[in-house]
């Protein structure tokens, strides 16, 4: 009734406010207009940027400019740089040429001529840049020319380096350190491949368990488990060989200054895909292990002594069951969500506004969807009182049949005739389980009403006892067979009705009435009794 409220209140609100006229400044002078100004729009335009100078694909210094002209100033220097250092590169010369010359500019404007003093850097007698007042806001230094310096500084350091790393025995040296790299790529790509096939030949022994009603759910639950592991190993075996070969290859990369540039590229643009693949694999990777610890404190609990009472173990399996598919779903589900954050944030996505239109939605979702909430409700109602478990057989409403799926929103059941039958949880108001615990034969038996009664009961008490003693059957019933007496007289069909219980195994009630029901008719052909006929 609270949520119908706050709904058709929040809806008045969106209509009222719908459908009223748009307001403007002629309608209410009292209130300024509220949009950006103008001169805030250009300052946000105009705030410094920085961004990287690279040499042999690494940073040599920064340099800032508003956010429109950052992209153009930084092409236009790397591609000035590349070609300028190129030209030195071969020249014998030990040292750069860099120098700093002052420039002056006017500008004029609404009739008035400015003269600005500016800062310009060249390299081999050629342009290269200018130093402007971003670029020693930066550095945070109060004149260009002490920034001009300092990047002077790094471009004769840089140049320098970059020269003797183009010398025939810097490279004949990390030639051999790239060797020397790969063959320890290999080494190291071989040893995980054999670790991991050499795993693999040990098999796991066979579990002990406490009883062997137990055993063939708990030998299930270590196969999964070990099949989760399994599959968690096998992941990180190929972790670690993309690590190697990957890793190996970029390190590789940056040790020529041919082919640093390259790394750095592969690098910058492999930051994304790089990430999701992380996130991706470690969401997996925790999904397998919630798995297998479920599986491990289900067997766990299906082993318990404590719990395993003579007439517990099938039902205490039939329950692990259903619980560890639920937990593992909503484990699968959890670790989806959180990996789906942890995504976003590694990708610069701003969490808590997302977080807070995620809440907002869902309100919303959770005010048009009470039925899912009821679903959800009631399935967990209905695995924590153990009311039907997976393998169950039962009636609800005018459908009955074994119960092959069960989740926190629906149930869904196989009849008779192998129909699917799919029930929402918010819609099982009464249920009947027919397999909870035990389970009973109830048999009605027509003999003729000119049948000696006590011989009749006598052959069926026997009858039922003589079953019950038999290998074939004796686990399959619980107690012995109970002949309750006349149940009733049949006087259109000149007889009387005999009824037996047969306390069974969960879902045994059939197949122990079916042979039961023939040991009897040949019983009583054998000793001359005959059902009466309509």
């Amino acid at each position: 009734m609270r949520f119908q409220f706050v709904a058709i209140a929040f809806s008045s609100i969106v209509i009222t406010v719908g459908t009223m006229p748009k307001a403007t400044a002629q309608q209410i002078p009292l209130l300024p207009n509220l949009q950006t100004p103008n001169f805030l729009i250009n300052e946000l335009e105009k705030a410094p940027q920085t961004r990287w100078v690279f040499l042999d694909g690494r940073r040599l210094f920064q340099i800032a400019a508003p956010k429109g002209n950052l992209a153009q100033r930084s092409q236009d220097i790397q591609q000035r740089l590349d070609q300028l250092s190129q030209e030195y590169f071969q020249k014998s010369d030990a040292e750069p040429n860099v120098q700093i010359t002052p420039e002056k500019k006017s500008t004029t404007k609404n009739g008035k001529t400015t003269v600005t003093e500016t800062v310009v850097i060249l390299l081999n007698g050629q342009y290269l840049m200018t130093v402007n007042d971003y670029d020693a806001s930066l550095q945070q230094q109060d004149t260009v020319d002490t920034v001009a310096k300092q990047i002077v500084e790094k471009l004769k350091e840089g140049l320098k380096r970059a020269k003797q790393e183009r010398q025939s025995k810097f490279l004949i040296q990390q030639g051999q350190i790239a060797a020397a790299a790969g063959v320890a790529m290999i080494v190291l790509s071989w040893g995980v491949y054999s670790y991991q096939h050499r795993r693999k030949k040990y098999k796991a022994e066979p579990v002990t368990t406490a009883s062997a009603a137990t055993r063939p759910i708990t030998i299930q639950l270590n196969q999964q488990e070990q099949k989760h592991i399994t599959e968690v190993k096998r992941r990180l075996y190929q972790l670690a060989q993309a690590t190697i070969w990957g890793g190996g290859s970029l390190y590789i990369l940056g040790l020529f200054p041919y082919t640093r540039a390259l790394q750095q590229s592969i690098i910058f643009g492999a930051q994304i895909p790089l990430k999701v693949g992380v996130v991706a694999l470690g969401t997996y990777v925790v999904i397998r292990l919630s798995y297998a610890l479920i599986d491990r404190f289900s067997s766990a609990l299906v082993n318990s002594a404590v719990l395993l009472t003579p007439e517990a173990p099938e039902r205490i399996q039939l329950r692990v069951s259903t619980i560890s598919g639920v937990s593992k779903s909503i484990a699968t589900i959890t670790c989806i969500v959180v990996g789906t954050l942890i995504g976003l944030g590694f990708l610069g996505v701003e969490l808590v506004p997302l977080l807070a239109g995620a809440s907002l939605v869902g309100v919303a979702v959770s005010l048009a969807s009470q039925s899912l909430i009821k679903d959800a409700i009631n399935g967990f109602l209905i695995i924590l009182e153990d009311q039907y478990a997976l393998g169950d057989y039962i009636t609800v409403g005018t459908f009955s049949g074994l119960v092959e799926n069960l989740n926190l929103r629906m149930t869904q059941v196989r009849d008779g005739e192998g129909r699917l039958i799919t029930i929402p949880n918010s819609e099982i108001k009464v249920v009947a389980n027919l397999s909870s615990r035990w389970s009973r034969a109830d048999l009605t038996i027509p003999v003729a009403y000119q049948t000696d009664v006590d011989q009749a009961i006598k052959l069926i008490q026997k009858v039922g006892v003589e079953m019950d003693e038999d290998p074939l059957w004796d686990h399959q019933i619980l107690e012995t067979p109970q002949v309750l007496g006349i149940d009733n007289f049949a006087v259109a069909e000149k007889g009387f009705l005999i009824r037996v219980w047969i306390k069974t195994q969960p879902l045994k009630q059939w197949s122990v009435a079916r042979e039961y029901r023939r040991r009897l008719k040949i019983a009583f052909d054998q000793a001359g009794i005959s059902i009466f006929l309509p």
